[in-house]
């Protein structure tokens, strides 16, 4: 089983900063991508940011240049960092990895979501 454990939440004033991280545990083989996502209040899910195992990152356009995103293989940690937070920004978020894992004699694949993290940009 695998688990997605988040931090770095909180409240913070406009203009501020946070560091999201995401750490996983279980028994895993491999990481493949990993992301972030969001939900604001009355709002669907929406991507943030992802990145490949290679480093490759892709980033939601409405919110290229705030946000980046990072990763740790060693430590199967994906990090966000937030600038220039906006009220705007308030929201769940939500971390996302797709994981190999050995189970019932063969290599599975899975999708494993966090639990989520409040943000809240307010003054």
């Amino acid at each position: 089983q695998v688990q997605l454990v988040e931090s770095g939440g909180g409240l913070v004033q406009p203009g501020g900063s946070l560091r999201l991280s995401c750490a996983a545990s279980g028994s895993i083989f491999t990481i493949n991508a990993m992301g972030w996502y969001r939900q604001a209040p009355g709002k669907q899910r929406e991507l943030v940011a992802t990145i490949t195992s290679g480093g490759s990152t892709n980033y939601a356009d409405s919110l290229k240049g705030r946000f980046t995103i990072s990763r740790d293989n060693a430590k199967n940690t994906v990090y966000l960092q937030i600038n220039s937070l906006k009220p705007e920004d308030t929201a769940v978020y939500y971390c996302n990895q797709g994981v190999t894992i050995w189970t019932q004699g063969a290599y599975q694949y899975r999708e494993v979501w966090g639990q989520g993290t409040l943000v809240t940009v307010s003054s």
